[in-house]
């Protein structure tokens, strides 16, 4: 693979570390800022809300702009945004800095899908955006527990400044490894949305915020689940969420290595585990054991959608690739905010945090059914998958 994906990788790790160690630091912000847990779990969706309203917005203005430029610049919006969630003396403060470093995460990973595609043949597109997004599955093996085990240990405000260090390697990754040849060209905004308002592009947003508002509404609220369910220590939520970077990263890949064969086939599996997953893990996670294996499997499910969901839409959206991969991105997004929203909602005012598995299971079942659908649109036959198996690279 071309050492720009590489670029691109590691600073979707730095991206990825921020979006998904506040999950792990839910109990330390809430009882530091003084606050609920839903509440706290609030910076989840507004950090979420954030990347929905800024990716096509910041796509759509700066379309003009050559992608490495752009790139360097969101890079920069990203590190200002991490800086002043390290220095926020209260709730608010650290709210605002998380909306401001998620501006930048839709229109990097929107743009920085196009540019991974247009450097290798399509034959291999998929398993190019996946070698991206391998930078988030990572992040979930690396940043995530480490970043988990410094805020637990020093404060959760120092996981953010190794986070501020972390975004400036990327930014200066991103100066030199991206090639300048990967310019942006003018684009007809009109265009560009009519492209987005197609069915099947409508259907393939829908099918992303469904499917990864089932895991961000499960995964939101791990920590709490591992400790009040599982019995687990508090220390012990760091090492287990290892396990599900590394279910993540076997995902990812696979998900990509099997869409490049059968797209649709694959997405339709993926949701099919991701709900057959959350639903055993609600019916185990009082057992030690079997919930330390659940975290490993949702993470394998979760992103074993996330190439075939990005490829489905950049597929239907030919003509509009820029803004509709930065839409897709929202999508994401948006289903991480719902989902968080929803889960604290069933904790708060509805059965209670051991229910959240079985309504977050909910979302990616309504996926499958639009999946179904959207196949059904193509006009080709439709038969319904196993869940796709997973394989290493």
């Amino acid at each position: 693979m071309p050492i720009a994906l590489w670029a691109l990788t590691i600073s979707a790790f730095a991206i990825g570390t921020t979006e998904f160690v506040i999950m792990g630091l839910l109990p330390e912000v809430a009882s530091n800022l003084g606050v609920s847990l839903s509440s706290a779990g609030l910076l989840v969706t507004g950090y979420a809300l954030g990347v929905f309203v800024g990716a096509p917005l910041v796509t759509a203005t700066t379309g003009r702009l050559p992608r490495k430029t752009l790139l360097i610049a969101l890079m920069v919006v990203f590190v200002i945004g991490n800086l002043a969630c390290a220095i926020a003396p209260g709730y608010a403060t650290l709210m605002l800095g998380r909306v401001v470093a998620s501006f930048a995460h839709g229109a990097f990973f929107g743009v920085g899908s196009v540019v991974a595609t247009s450097l290798v043949p399509k034959e291999k597109q998929a398993s190019a955006i996946a070698l991206m997004f391998t930078g988030l599955t990572v992040a979930n093996v690396l940043g995530v527990p480490f970043g988990t085990w410094l805020g637990q240990s020093y404060g959760w405000r120092a996981t953010f400044w190794a986070v501020t260090v972390i975004g400036v390697i990327a930014l200066a990754a991103t100066a030199v490894l991206v090639p300048r040849s990967q310019g942006g060209e003018e684009a007809d905004f009109g265009k560009e949305v009519r492209v987005l308002m197609r069915p099947q592009v409508m259907l393939g947003l829908l099918m992303t915020v469904l499917g990864f508002g089932g895991v961000f509404a499960a995964f939101t609220y791990i920590a709490p689940i591992l400790t009040d369910i599982s019995g687990f220590p508090a220390s012990a939520v760091s090492p287990i969420l290892l396990l599900f970077g590394l279910g993540l990263v076997i995902g990812n890949l696979a998900g990509g290595k099997l869409a490049d064969r059968k797209l649709m086939a694959t997405l339709l599996g993926s949701l099919v585990m991701l709900a057959v997953v959350l639903v055993l893990f609600g019916l185990t996670n009082e057992n030690k054991i079997a919930s330390i294996i659940g975290v490993g499997l949702i993470g394998m499910a979760a992103f074993a959608t996330v190439p075939p969901l990005q490829m489905r839409v950049l597929e239907k959206a030919s003509g509009a690739p820029n803004l509709a991969s930065s839409a897709n991105i929202a999508a994401f997004n948006l289903g991480n905010a719902a989902g968080a929203w929803l889960g604290g909602v069933t904790i708060d005012h509805g059965p209670g945090l051991h229910a959240v598995p079985y309504v977050a299971a909910l979302l990616p079942l309504a996926g499958i059914v639009v999946a179904l659908l959207s196949w059904k649109m193509d006009g080709k036959p439709v038969r319904v998958p196993a869940s796709p198996r997973t394989e290493t690279c």
